[in-house]
């Protein structure tokens, strides 16, 4: 989702966690462990393995699973083998998606994502089917009551991001993709820790669905988002904020 329309989505996606706790700490936890493997272990050295613990920590996450979650990625742990996986396809009324996960079976995951598709009306493409109408990201979320625009944007130019889009919903920073981690950092030690902070996908474009097609999308990402191995999802579509406010009453 473009601009401002980011808000709505990690509303909306928040809302959906809430209600799925238990899985929701079973993705941060397998984030955790990739992050831990891919590098050191140690927080303070391993960017990646610094953002899922704050990712962790904004849910409650309890510290002994996020201790147990870092153990099981560092050198003789028991994690399993995971791989990151990126799926593409359109949603109902044609709304491209990214989909992105941590699989230790990728047959598995790309059925069911490719049932989830067809279940709603859309279908699974092939890599890089939609990815080319996508602008790789670093997006940062503070509250809106952490600083006010002008603190913020000048804050975030320093750091070096690219923009910042304020309003009472909250920040919305934006990074190359190469800078997300030293802006997160400068942001971090000036106000602490974001209310999210990602590589995310932002369209080029966007569509606006009627309320139908909102239904079934939302169904969609739902589905998707409530699969264990589904990290993320990303779309091109900017729903009405009428719509928006009947979907999730």
């Amino acid at each position: 989702m473009a601009g401002h329309s980011q808000f709505k989505n990690i509303m909306h996606r928040k809302g959906a966690q809430d209600a799925k706790r238990a899985k929701v700490f079973n993705k941060l936890a397998r984030e955790i462990t990739v992050a831990a493997r891919a590098g050191l272990p140690d927080p303070g050295a391993n960017p990646r393995l610094r953002q899922a613990i704050q990712a962790a920590r904004a849910q409650n996450m309890p510290r002994d699973r996020i201790d147990r979650a870092i153990k099981s990625g560092s050198p003789g742990g028991d994690s399993a083998n995971y791989e990151e996986v990126r799926y593409e396809g359109y949603g109902p009324g044609g709304i491209a998606l990214i989909v992105e996960a941590l699989t230790d079976n990728r047959n598995r995951t790309a059925a069911e994502v490719r049932a989830a598709f067809s279940k709603f009306g859309g279908a699974l493409g092939e890599t890089n089917s939609v990815s080319f109408m996508f602008k790789r990201i670093g997006l940062i979320v503070y509250p809106a009551a952490t600083a006010d625009g002008d603190q913020m944007f000048e804050a975030a130019l320093d750091a070096g991001a690219e923009n910042v889009e304020s309003g009472e919903n909250g920040h919305e920073i934006t990074t190359a993709p190469d800078d997300f981690t030293a802006v997160r950092d400068a942001l971090e030690e000036r106000f602490g820790e974001p209310e999210s902070a990602r590589l995310s996908w932002r369209p080029l474009n966007t569509v606006s669905p009627n309320e139908d097609t909102a239904t079934s999308l939302f169904k969609l990402i739902d589905v998707l988002e409530d699969n264990d191995d589904v990290q993320n999802v990303d779309g091109n579509f900017d729903v009405a904020d009428e719509i928006l406010e009947r979907l999730t009453a």
